[in-house]
């Protein structure tokens, strides 16, 4: 029993194990066996998805491939900022507006804009707009079995940069000009410049015809003191000149030169002395003579000793300087005359307003290192130059004539003696002198002298120019930056300068031979804006002789615009440079324009120039010999860039009729 019960105790205790298992059993199928039926289904799910993802970026690899296609076919058809599909339209891939869905899967390309920083990184808010670089967000989405997908991100730039250069003559010569010329450069004939107005006959100072005419002086002295004035006829000078190494000629001669080109005449003359200097105004003539009790001699050119002939000026006044000395230099302003004296004496006087008598202002003279061989005075400074082989070059300070004093003095240390000396007089705030020396064969004959500082004139820095055998006797700094330096001996007594480039090498652009020599030079710019050379020579029979100056009328201000470059398709324009030349008291300014065509064709385009904020306002300006612009990217008003048309302005000043800037090539970098 008790095993029976037992037998039936275990046995009846296995029944009950087996039905938990079994209710185990169910409960674990209940769980497990929909989890297992969802992984069946999810499988099935993850291989459509897989293939779809697959063919997803087969695609996205293709549309990157188009994308390609599309930018290597050219700039202007890829970059338009939008949202494009790729199609094909013959055998070339090409952008079609708005996303497109093909076998269940949707593409989408957008071409949007990139900024960058001022360090030219690329940046995602702020900086500015680069037009050569454009960003491409490629998408490729499908919504079955469940919505994914794939994102590619390119960038692209404009593959190549081209240049433009403007530098020839007929290229600037299409250009607009007011108040400038376009000029050869250095006497080339094929590269060009542009200037302001050089004055002259429609020449060239560099490349200087023998003669526009000839004036045979009275009598047979050696002519070899002259000076100019503007005349009161329209566009017309008057040059006096007289006589000094010789007594067979008249002491001076007044030349009048109306027209252009001039045509010379000689109304009257004076006789009695040996002329040393002379100095012109509208109504009086001063020698400075080798009379003891006449060094200087003040001339009517109203009044004659001779009517009713009336072919002699009359004298009306004299200065007779202390002690048995003559006149060497004189200059008249303001009704005060500036004498220098072969006793290294420097003197100013106060005139009538007739002329007929002078009160010295200085008592006993200012005495200099050397005797005053040239003086010109402008402002409240004179400068002279002297004999002195120590001192060729003095400025004084004659601010109050009772006491004035040499402030400034320049050594050269060559042991040369000044000659000549040139400074504009209608201009007070010189910062240039350009004086010529003895002859030398080891050293330079022509200086550029810096006088900014009165008190430490200096020729650091600046050119110097040897002469070439040449014995120098006159010079005359002109305009459009040229300098002329005339004398005896040598191959060449007429030589013109480049001197632009006063801190380089001053370059020799052109040259006249006189065998007989040539004793003086003068030029004056006349009101009408033209200027000629006038020289004294050797030649008994002509000796005044009148050279064709530099091309168009002169003028203090001016404009060129250039031709128009049309690459015949849309470019971002990214930079220029141009070479250029700035002297002392000269400003060069530029703006830049780049514009639409009309019909097609920029002829007619309009061009709103603009500075490098993007305004009317700004100007691009030189740093040193450079003229260097970042072309503005993006739109302003008509101005927009990229686009097809280019043009560039400049604008030219100077308060010194001897200088002008020069522009002499433009190099215009830009991307198709």
């Amino acid at each position: 029993m008790k095993l029976k019960i037992k037998g039936l105790r275990l046995k009846l205790n296995f029944k009950g194990q087996t039905l938990i298992e079994l209710i185990l059993t169910m409960g674990l199928a209940v769980i497990i066996f929909p989890a297992l039926l969802m992984g069946f289904v999810t499988s099935r799910e993850g291989k459509v998805e897989q293939a779809q993802r697959l063919q997803a970026i087969a695609f996205m690899k293709e549309t990157e491939q188009a994308v390609r296609s599309i930018r290597s076919n050219g700039w202007d058809p890829f970059a338009v900022n939008g949202t494009y599909h790729t199609v094909v339209t013959g055998s070339v891939w090409s952008f079609a507006t708005g996303s497109a869905t093909t076998n269940s899967l949707t593409q989408q390309v957008v071409v949007s804009s990139v900024s960058r920083n001022s360090n030219g990184a690329i940046v995602t808010s702020g900086g500015t707009t680069d037009p050569s670089t454009k960003k491409v967000d490629i998408t490729i989405s499908w919504l079955l079995p469940y919505p994914s997908t794939v994102t590619s991100t390119m960038y692209f730039t404009r593959s190549s940069n081209v240049t433009y250069t403007d530098s020839y003559f007929n290229q600037f010569n299409s250009g607009l000009t007011s108040g400038v010329v376009v000029a050869t450069s250095s006497g080339s004939s094929n590269d060009g410049q542009v200037q302001l107005g050089a004055g002259g006959g429609g020449g060239d100072w560099c490349q200087p015809s023998f003669l526009i005419s000839s004036v045979d002086l009275p009598k047979s002295g050696v002519a070899n003191a002259i000076t100019a004035i503007n005349g009161p006829a329209a566009n017309g000078s008057v040059v006096f000149a007289g006589t000094g190494d010789n007594a067979s000629g008249v002491s001076f001669a007044k030349v009048d030169l109306p027209g252009n080109p001039p045509s010379a005449s000689t109304p009257a003359t004076f006789d009695g002395y040996k002329t040393n200097a002379v100095f012109g105004e509208n109504s009086y003539a001063y020698l400075a003579t080798d009379n003891n009790s006449k060094e200087i001699v003040m001339i009517s050119l109203a009044q004659f000793s001779d009517p009713p002939t009336n072919s002699k000026y009359k004298e009306v006044g004299v200065i007779n300087l202390s002690g048995s000395v003559n006149g060497t230099g004189i200059f008249v302003t303001n009704n005060k005359a500036y004498i220098t004296s072969s006793d290294n004496k420097f003197y100013i006087y106060s005139l009538s307003s007739n002329r007929t008598s002078a009160t010295l202002q200085n008592s006993g003279g200012l005495t200099l290192d050397g005797q005053g061989k040239k003086v010109l005075v402008a402002g409240n400074y004179a400068y002279v130059a002297t004999g002195s082989t120590t001192y060729p070059f003095e400025i004084v300070d004659i601010s109050n004539a009772s006491s004035p004093s040499i402030v400034g003095k320049l050594a050269l240390g060559t042991g040369q003696s000044g000659i000549d000396v040139y400074v504009n007089t209608t201009n007070t705030t010189n910062t240039r002198a350009y004086l010529i020396t003895s002859v030398s064969a080891t050293a330079s004959e022509f200086y550029i002298v810096n006088i900014s500082n009165k008190a430490s004139p200096n020729i650091t820095g600046l050119s110097s120019y040897d002469t070439g055998g040449m014995t120098p006797t006159g010079v005359a700094v002109v305009t459009g930056n040229r300098a002329i330096i005339v004398g005896t001996g040598g191959t060449y007594q007429y030589q013109v300068l480049n001197i632009a480039n006063e801190s380089g090498t001053l370059a020799n652009c052109g040259n006249l031979a006189y065998a007989t020599g040539i004793r003086g030079i003068a030029s004056v710019l006349q009101d009408g804006g033209y200027a000629y050379s006038y020289v004294l020579t050797g030649d008994a029979s002509s000796e005044l002789k009148i050279i064709l100056g530099g091309g168009g009328s002169y003028s203090s201000t001016g404009t060129f615009q250039s031709a128009i470059y049309d690459p015949g398709f849309s470019a971002a324009y990214n930079s220029f440079v141009g070479s250029i030349s700035q002297p002392s008291q000269t400003t060069l300014q530029m703006q830049v324009a780049v514009a639409p065509p009309v019909a097609n064709s920029c002829t007619n385009a309009t061009f709103s120039y603009i500075g490098p904020d993007g305004t009317s306002s700004t100007y691009f300006t030189p740093v040193g010999a450079s003229m260097s612009a970042a072309i503005p990217f993006g739109t302003y008003g008509a101005y927009q860039n990229p686009q097809r048309c280019f043009r560039y302005k400049l604008w030219f000043t100077t308060s010194d009729s001897t200088q002008s800037p020069i522009f002499y090539d433009a190099t215009l970098n830009y991307s198709p």
